[in-house]
């Protein structure tokens, strides 16, 4: 890659899962680079949803190299979530026409409960499903998956932990990585951001800063696809070994199944 950029650049890498993405310096120039990401990218920057691309080429090995502006900034802690510009951020994304258009042109079709709740029960280990708290969830399930039901099909980002949400030094809000990103019920974002971070009483309030109103319809959307999607992690955790954050996930399940 140094080859590619030429030797007065440093480039390191950045973490992350798949270890694909770098940042990159030359003098006052810096830049995040990342390989092989989707087209979905360009969408989102001239959203303004993630930082502007600033060109993208390929290498000769066929490896595509996109690079967008490095903002400095910080990762949005726990209790900012609770700020109205996450809810109108969020918003501004599951309405948004040219991101469900190009998903859609990228072959991805919009997620369906039972397909979900089939790929848990496919999935999850047995000695995992014989406890009754994990059992109880499945159970609730099955039990409400014929009950969801939600016309409006949006992008979904999948992922809106508050270390995704940067806030830059001029005061820009993006939402990053965008790699688990599906067509969806918007109640996914939703529950995943309600359940983690906002108190149940306010949950009224935040809605409506989104643009909502907090129905039972809407209630339980929300707490099926968390559930769901806290047994998917269960289940994950556990296939890497990860035994304490899987045990903390199987007993936040307790306190999901309880709220209404």
């Amino acid at each position: 890659m140094e080859n590619f950029f030429g030797e007065d650049w440093e480039i390191v890498p950045a973490g992350g899962a798949t270890g694909e993405a770098y940042y990159a310096q030359h003098e006052e120039q810096r830049l995040f680079l990342k390989r092989n990401s989707s087209p979905f990218l360009a969408v989102l920057s001239a959203e303004g949803i993630v930082p502007k691309l600033v060109w993208t080429k390929r290498m000769e090995n066929g490896d595509v190299f996109t690079a967008q502006q490095w903002m400095n900034g910080s990762e949005l802690k726990a209790f900012e979530m609770n700020n109205e510009r996450v809810a109108r951020l969020l918003k501004k994304i599951h309405s948004s026409k040219p991101l469900l258009g190009m998903l859609t042109r990228l072959g991805k079709s919009a997620i369906d409960p039972e397909t979900v709740l089939q790929g848990i029960l496919k999935e999850m280990d047995r000695d995992l499903i014989d406890q009754d708290v994990i059992a109880n969830s499945i159970h609730f399930l099955k039990g409400k998956v014929s009950s969801l039901y939600c016309e409006e099909k949006t992008v979904c980002h999948c992922d809106v932990n508050h270390n995704n949400w940067l806030l830059t030094e001029d005061n820009q809000l993006y939402l990053i990585d965008w790699d688990g990103a599906m067509i969806g019920d918007p109640a996914i974002d939703l529950g995943t951001l309600l359940y983690s971070y906002i108190p149940v009483d306010e949950w009224s309030d935040w809605v409506k800063r989104y643009g909502l109103e907090l129905t039972d319809d809407l209630r339980l959307r929300m707490k099926w696809y968390v559930i769901a999607q806290t047994l998917d992690s269960i289940q994950w955790h556990k296939g890497k070994f990860r035994y304490s954050e899987m045990n903390n996930l199987i007993q936040s399940l307790g306190r999901m199944l309880s709220l209404d």
